[in-house]
């Protein structure tokens, strides 16, 4: 697959935050894939979750890649890793240039606002000027509807996958559990780049009981021993999930962007509520959920697809939870190629 190597867009100027802090440079690390038509009408962007990164093509390789769904061969497609994260942009682990050492803890509040502000300057600075289908699943799709209500001409087609318009109170104490979990562990806020390591592992703990549920897990980790009394499969498994993002990521990162997925409300400042605001989004929309998500249940989808006046909602029905929209990938791409092929 051609382009598909990190590559970084250096910003050297100042970057003004929602909040009022200002950035005072930004590193934006992307993937792209495929060639930019001379039309320049076959971009695909994508924006990823949580804990991903800007390599689509491994995270999603169900979907993105020669012969799938979203192939190179046909779209140019970009993927930008979010302001904050810890894998190439701008974020707590990055150096503050004002004083030559990490921010970890002094890294300002970010909010998906702010990261859609920081698409749109890759976006120009890679000389887009429309985006022929922009996708995301999850905090991604926080992302993608931001960007159709702040750049409404720029988007042609809009695809959501398990999202909602607003973080919910269950999403919001969720991520207060989990980010209580970091601040519990005695090395919080040390200026380390492992610093809540222990509490990170706790809060992906958390974290796993809700993109999965109770079907999956007890299907996939139940102990076929009646007899025992330790170590039963179940926690292994936690504990080894929890040991893997700590592996690759970082606490300071995951409390943060926590933080950014509770400040999602795409009616904030502006005029209306959230249904008003819905249905200003005038581009055709294919809505995903996934039958047995318990973290953004499927009728957070139904309400986006009753007030986008273009919108096809489809639930696929899997007991995976919300890991779905990264698992489901044949699923997925059975309502998508049909639905890409009319417009």
């Amino acid at each position: 697959m051609k382009n598909n190597a990190t590559q970084y867009f250096n910003y050297k100027q100042p970057f003004a935050l929602e909040s009022g802090d200002v950035l005072p440079e930004l590193t934006i690390a992307y993937h792209s894939y495929g060639t930019l038509n001379a039309a320049k009408d076959n971009v695909v962007w994508i924006c990823h979750a949580l804990t991903a990164n800007a390599d689509a093509a491994d995270w999603w390789n169900g979907l993105v890649g020669e012969g799938k769904a979203l192939d190179p061969e046909k779209y140019f497609i970009v993927c930008a890793n979010i302001l904050g994260s810890c894998y190439g942009s701008t974020g707590p682990t990055s150096v503050n240039p004002e004083i030559g050492k990490p921010y970890y803890s002094q890294f300002p509040l970010v909010t998906i606002r702010d990261m859609v502000a920081v698409h749109i300057l890759l976006r120009k600075h890679l000389s887009i000027d429309k985006i022929y289908l922009l996708a995301g699943g999850s905090m991604g799709g926080y992302q993608a509807l931001e960007w159709c209500v702040m750049e409404s001409t720029v988007i042609d087609n809009l695809f959501l996958l398990a999202t909602s318009a607003a973080e919910s109170a269950w999403g919001i104490a969720i991520h207060t559990a989990q980010r209580l979990a970091i601040e519990a562990d005695p090395t919080w806020q040390n200026a380390s780049e492992t610093a809540g390591s222990a509490g990170l592992k706790a809060a992906r703990a958390i974290g796993m009981l809700t993109y999965r549920n109770y079907e999956i897990m007890v299907e996939r980790q139940s102990d076929p021993d009646p007899e025992k009394i330790n170590n039963y499969r179940a926690e292994s498994y936690i504990r080894y999930q929890g040991d893997k993002l700590v592996n690759r990521f970082n606490a300071y990162t995951y409390w943060l962007l926590t933080k950014a997925m509770d400040s999602h409300n795409l009616s904030r400042g502006r005029s209306g509520n959230l249904e008003d605001v819905l249905q200003t989004i005038a581009q055709p929309t294919l809505i995903i959920g996934i039958s047995s998500d318990i973290l953004c249940p499927v009728q957070e989808q139904v309400f986006i697809s009753q007030q986008v006046p273009d919108a096809t909602y489809v639930e696929i029905h899997s007991s995976y939870g919300h890991d779905g929209f990264l698992i489901e990938s044949d699923r997925i791409a059975t309502n998508l190629v049909p639905w890409l092929s009319k417009l």
